[in-house]
């Protein structure tokens, strides 16, 4: 990936004012520098983690650079938060420079200095495997050998790409594996995508489309922080559950028995511990995302925590648990502050008048925040008995509302969150695609849907006739 002249002028100048402080340090190859700039920074920190371990949290001075050195650091993938997050490859003795603007995440992410070739190139198989991936539903019609054939062709780029690059750059053998990983495992992914979009089509899937899970490894502790790796197991384990049913089944991907046999095949195929633990965990979490039930929760967090080894997760799920079941059906609605488009704080009682959906959204994802807005305008000529309220969770008050003006959004229907950290402990705001429910009181009627789901409107309708 290339980087405009001018961010390369500033890295270099970056990269001279960190050598000036290495060269007190005698050349000790086993200091590692991580340094950059960030454009648009959503806050005034950085935050350096390997899976769910924290590293250190580094500020930004006056000009949103950050310097961080350590000694304490073996080769590996590590990850940088700020608010998105990426994975990057560092090995110690490394000078890394990075350079990224938030308002293009992904793509304006950028490396320089020591280490960097490497980066840059999982970079770019990131990249291109986001592209790649939405285009994929066009191929899903095709034959399962049709769509293999055009998958193989664009994993045999990506290949020649990973080639010529060990050709021409003296990398670790553990980085080789990373590279690797990378590519075969979207690869494998993609073959999941497919078979979930096929699989009620009988005789559809030839056998032989699957003879890639028998090269996979469930246990390579070496990829236990690598989202592509993760990612194809998901995936894999939602196939594996979702093929259990017979082809005319109602499956709900979302009830107590789909969620515990999918976290019954993660204990039973995975022998890691660490990765069992954290696919435990992934899943775990997404089921107290959607689970609407609080007695099949409790009982869903009884038998994960006999399973999960990881104290912390545990923990962590359990705090969670308590909040979800504060979102079920008959709770009423936490009160949380929120600011309108005069930069008046109101709390959420305050504004509940009528039945109320209440829709969340961010202008980090602006198609999507267009079509939240739009289903609502939708539903509201439908359903005028409902208030429609539209709640920012971004952190620009600023921004925000002029956003508000320029897609001429009605003001009165308009909130952005006072404290996003704590609407975020009381509403589990990790989906943009929630929608809450409430009656006229405040009381919760569904706090867990979304405003696209199949049958949004007969809830609506089921509530208003009760």
């Amino acid at each position: 990936m290339l980087v405009p002249l001018f961010k390369k002028l500033l890295l270099l100048l970056l990269f001279t004012t960190l050598f000036s402080c290495k060269s007190n340090e005698e050349n000790d190859v086993s200091t590692t520098y991580i340094s950059g700039q960030i454009i648009n920074p959503t806050c005034d920190y950085i935050i350096f983690s390997r899976g769910y371990e924290l590293r250190d949290t580094v500020n930004l001075d006056s000009n949103n650079f950050f310097h961080y050195k350590t000694d304490k650091i073996t080769a590996g993938l590590y990850a940088l938060r700020h608010n998105e997050t990426q994975v990057f490859y560092i090995e110690p003795g490394d000078s890394l420079l990075l350079h990224l603007n938030t308002i293009d995440f992904d793509e304006s992410l950028a490396y320089s200095g020591k280490g960097a070739e490497q980066n840059n190139l999982l970079m770019d198989l990131f990249l291109k495997n986001q592209t790649e991936n939405q285009n994929l539903p066009r191929w899903y019609t095709l034959s399962s050998s049709d769509f293999e054939s055009k998958i193989d062709s664009l994993r045999a780029l990506k290949v020649s790409e990973y080639e010529d690059f060990i050709k021409n750059n003296e990398v670790a053998e553990d980085f080789k594996k990373v590279a690797l990983a990378s590519i075969n495992y979207d690869y494998y992914s993609k073959k999941e995508m497919y078979a979930a979009a096929n699989m009620r089509i009988v005789n559809k899937i030839d056998p032989s489309f699957f003879a890639y899970r028998n090269e996979v490894n469930f246990q390579w502790d070496e990829l236990k922080f690598y989202y592509p790796y993760y990612r194809f197991m998901n995936r894999y384990f939602d196939n594996m559950v979702f093929s259990e049913y017979d082809h005319k089944t109602v499956v709900d991907r979302n009830s107590f028995k789909y969620n515990y046999r999918r976290i019954q095949l993660i204990d039973s195929t995975v022998k890691s511990a660490e990765i069992k633990n954290n696919l435990l965990y992934t899943n775990a979490w997404w089921y107290m995302q959607n689970a609407k039930d609080a007695d099949q929760e409790k009982r869903f967090y009884k038998i994960f925590s006999k399973i999960n080894s990881d104290e912390r997760q545990v923990e962590e799920l359990g705090k969670l648990l308590d909040i979800s079941i504060k979102l079920t059906a008959g709770k009423t609605m936490p009160n949380i502050a929120l600011v309108n488009t005069d930069n008046v704080v109101k709390d959420l009682k305050s504004i509940i008048k009528a039945p109320t959906v209440i829709y969340f959204w961010t202008a980090k994802f602006s198609a999507q925040s267009k079509n939240l807005h739009n289903r609502a305008a939708e539903l509201k000529s439908k359903y005028p008995e409902y208030n429609f309220i539209g709640i920012n969770v971004d952190t620009h008050f600023k921004n925000w509302r002029e956003i508000v003006k320029k897609r001429g959004y009605n003001p009165d229907e308009e909130f952005q969150l006072e404290n996003i950290t704590e609407a975020e402990k009381n509403l589990m705001l990790k989906s943009m695609n929630k929608t809450i429910i409430l009656d006229e009181n405040g009381v919760i009627l569904d706090g867990k849907t979304n405003l696209f789901h199949i049958n949004f409107e007969e809830l609506l309708l089921g509530f208003l006739n009760r």
